[in-house]
């Protein structure tokens, strides 16, 4: 009896510890992906098109928070961001509340960001919610496709 005990135990121990492992290794793609997410915004921060363009795969498509247009070309996405910084400079991002989940080499961050950018010399910041799909190429995860939208008002 006690020894089916002690080896009751140690299963458990097992089975506990191997299930530990699992989540831990679940948790690392949610962790790189949120990491993606932050060269993001440090990439945009640097008012620089050239920064944040190698985040993007050569096929992505962008619905743009201060555009009407879909871009779904490397020369349309350039064009949307040499844009959005002329016309928001000192544009940087804050996260907010989010989402991920990592479907084996893809993911999807969903949330809400805050923009801040400078406007006749006088801060300006506007709420928007996102969607950021991304797809594993190598070690490093790509955008693949990113829509963004000012935050509606809350109805009255």
């Amino acid at each position: 009896m006690r020894a089916s005990l002690h080896v009751a135990g140690v299963a458990l121990t097992l089975t506990f510890a191997a299930f530990s492992l699992s989540a831990t290794a679940a948790a690392e793609p949610k962790d790189e992906v949120a990491a993606a997410a932050a060269a993001w915004a440090q990439a945009l921060g640097e008012d620089d098109p050239e920064k944040v363009l190698p985040l993007y795969s050569s096929d992505a498509v962008l619905w743009g928070t201060i555009s009407p247009k879909l871009r779904s070309d490397p020369t349309a996405l350039r064009d949307y961001f040499v844009g959005a910084f002329k016309a928001l400079p000192g544009l940087k991002v804050t996260f907010g509340d989010h989402l991920i989940r990592v479907y084996g080499n893809t993911a999807v961050n969903t949330g809400y960001y805050t923009f801040s950018y400078v406007q006749n010399g006088e801060s300006k910041v506007f709420p928007a919610r996102y969607s950021f799909t991304y797809v594993k190429n190598g070690d490093r995860w790509m955008i693949v496709d990113h829509h963004s939208s000012a935050m509606p008002s809350p109805p009255k």
